[in-house]
Order: structure tokens, then sequence, then C-alpha cells
């Protein structure tokens, strides 16, 4: 079929496929361009010099501030590079404004030597890195290869899409196969310099990418399957983590397959973004300074009881979710999976990490309206909308 065999003179859509709402019918469609996954303490050391593209390579680090002033991480990299490294840009603020991405984009340019992106830190520097490689791409016709080692749990690396956020606060984001990051180090010695709070809030947005899943339209059974893993870890681990990071390296590097698992594995068929949650995260986010492991702790949990109202396919599909949280199946769809979001909920509260109310974070009430016609795309009529309407109002 992928190749386009015909049947009865029609050659069947892959689109038709991407809906798997059936367990046993649907595609999944595996990303080629992660080469290599490294995980377990050290294997930023042992293995770093090995992935580059060749024995010239010359890498150029982006990554933020906290980790190149308060942290050692920067100058072991760079150390470790030795004459690999060709310049650190260390200037990658939250939400990756455009002035950031421009100015490291500019420092690339002028290196004609630069094959090579090493980002490290969180979301920003990730996305980031991947839009200046799509940049390069744009004005150079080549593509940096582009390796990362992540020190949250938010799983930018996942994705073969970046951005930048405008001056107002909007983000921009695109998505294209190259911009795929070819390595990744899930190394638990770079993690142990998260400070805990960021640690665990990242965590709850990995959750996210495993719940969402089950109501997104194109969430294949393989992709599921992994997220039902992910979410099993995250609810055991990161009660855990909260007493344990950044000391006990197991439990960080079982948050940071996780991670991966939640997101990593969807698949390159999937179409659009993630879910309401995420589509909230991303209109409280960058407009108001938001993390977005914070946005998902307001969020998540609430987005869940309102899917699970929302229809009966999507009550049957979060229920599957239960037993991963530790709960029992009662029968009752509705009741099970609104008890999922229960236990999201109970679990940022359990985590200590609850983010009060956007009143308390100075977000204007006159601004719900606003925030809820940007998760809902710009629809302000219908149901969806009202319902969205009526949760933003509860965060304050």
């Amino acid at each position: 079929m992928q190749n386009g065999h015909k049947q009865n003179g029609a050659s069947p859509k892959l689109s038709v496929l991407a809906s798997s709402r059936d367990p046993l019918s649907g595609l999944w469609q595996p990303s080629l361009q992660l080469k290599h996954l490294f995980y377990g303490e050290k294997c930023v050391k042992t293995y770093l010099l090995n992935v580059l593209p060749a024995s010239s390579s010359k890498v150029f680090i982006i990554t933020g501030r906290s980790l190149a002033t308060n942290t050692p991480l920067i100058q072991l990299l760079e150390s470790l590079l030795g004459e690999h490294h060709a310049a650190t840009f260390s200037g990658i603020r939250q939400h990756g404004p455009s002035t950031d991405v421009d100015a490291a984009l500019e420092a690339v340019l002028k290196d004609d030597s630069i094959d090579t992106l090493l980002s490290v830190g969180g979301g920003s520097p990730i996305d980031s890195a991947k839009t200046i490689a799509y940049r390069v791409s744009e004005q150079q016709g080549k593509w940096l290869h582009h390796i990362t080692i992540p020190t949250t749990l938010s799983a930018a690396e996942c994705t073969a899409g970046g951005g930048y956020t405008k001056p107002d606060g909007v983000k921009v984001g695109f998505m294209a196969p190259e911009m795929a990051v070819k390595s990744i180090f899930y190394d638990p010695c770079f993690a142990s310099c998260t400070p805990k709070k960021l640690w665990l809030t990242t965590g709850i947005r990995a959750m996210d990418h495993a719940v969402e899943c089950f109501y997104h339209p194109c969430g294949s059974e393989i992709w599921k399957a992994q997220s039902l893993w992910a979410a099993r870890t995250l609810f055991e681990c990161l009660p855990r983590a909260r007493d344990a990071h950044p000391d006990d390296y197991g439990v960080t590097t079982r948050l940071q397959l996780a991670a991966f698992l939640s997101s990593g594995l969807k698949g390159s068929n999937v179409k659009g973004g993630m879910g309401l949650s995420h589509s909230l995260g991303h209109a409280l986010g960058s407009p108001y300074g938001l993390p977005h492991g914070v946005t998902s702790c307001f969020t998540l949990g609430r987005v869940v009881k309102l899917k699970a109202r929302s229809s009966k396919t999507n009550a049957q599909e979060i229920a599957r979710l239960l037993p991963a949280l530790g709960g029992q199946s009662s029968g009752d769809d509705v009741k099970d999976a609104e008890e999922v979001g229960d236990r999201i909920l109970r679990l940022v509260d359990a985590l200590g990490i609850s983010p009060g109310t956007l009143t308390e974070r100075m977000v204007s009430r006159d601004e719900i309206p606003v925030i809820a016609g940007r998760a809902c795309g710009g629809n302000t009529e219908g149901p969806m909308y009202e319902d969205v309407l009526r949760l933003v109002e509860s965060l304050f």
C-alpha cells in the first residue's frame, strides 16, 4: 500500500489509514531521521565524538545562559570536543525569542566550517537549533547535523519541528523531516544540574504527550502502546524524583526514556498539533511568559476531564490509561476517564508543583476570550469554544 500498489484500479491514500481509533486498524509510519539514542551515566563522554559526521567536523553549541554560567556542563563539552569546537552561543532564552535565534543564526553563517549543531538544555535551545538548521538550508542549501543533550523532560528532541517567538509573544512553528535530531544523549550527569521544579514540571509535559495521543485522531496503536509505558513510568518515577533528584541516576534515566517514548515514536504520519492541552499550552506559554511544563500543570488534568465527557470514543480511549496511573477499571468509561484527569491533578499537587491560578501569574481575566480563541485556532463560536472558555475561566 505504501509503495503505491493498487487495488481495483485505485491507490488507497495513507491519510485514510492514519486515523486508528480501532486498535487493530491503522498506520504507524516510523521516522528514519534519528540515528542514535544513547542513555545512561557518562554516555556523552563516551560516545559524543563518535557521532560527529566527519573527522573534520566543527560543532556550534547552542544553549541558555543558566547552563553556561551556573553549571560546568558547557565548559566540559567544549573541552571534550577540543579542536571540533567552533563556538558557543549561550543566549537562547525561554521560548526562543526571534532575536536570540537570529543572533545565533548570524554567528553560524559567518563560519563555513560549521557542519554540526549541538543543542544543550530544554525545549528552547533544542527548537532554536532546529530552526537554525532550517534557515541555513534555505540560505546555503545544506542541512546541518543536529545532536542534542536534553536536560529537561519536555521531549522537544522528539519532533521534526521547531520555531521561535515573535516580539508580540506569539509562537511561530514549522516542520520538515530534515529538521529532526540525528543523535540524542540522555545522560543523567547532565540532567543532574536541572533544578528540581523544572525537572518535575517538564515531567508533566511528558505526561501531556503520553496522554494526548489517546484522543488524537492520528494516534496509532504503536504510539499508544509506548505511551502507556511512558505514563506508567512517569506516574511511578516523578514522585520518586521529588525526593531523590538529582542524585538517583536510575530514576533520572527512566524518566528520560519515558519522555522519549511519550513522543519519539508517535510516527511521521501524525498530522496537525497534539491536542487541546498542548493548544492551551501554546496560548498560555510564550504570550504570558509561562514555561510549558507549568502550562501542562494548569491544563492537562482539566482537559482530560473535558475530553472524557465530549464523546464515547474519547472516554473509552482515555480510560485505558487508568491502570497505568494506579487505578482500577470500574467498567464505566466516562467515570474511569474522568478519574484519569483527577489522578493527573492529584499528581501535580503531590509533586509540590501546583501552578496556583493565572491571576497569581499576573494574567488578566480580560485575556480569557483571547486565550480560548488562540487555543481553538481562532474559532470563537460553537460548543467546543464554549467548553474551552469555561476551562480557561477555571484557571483564574
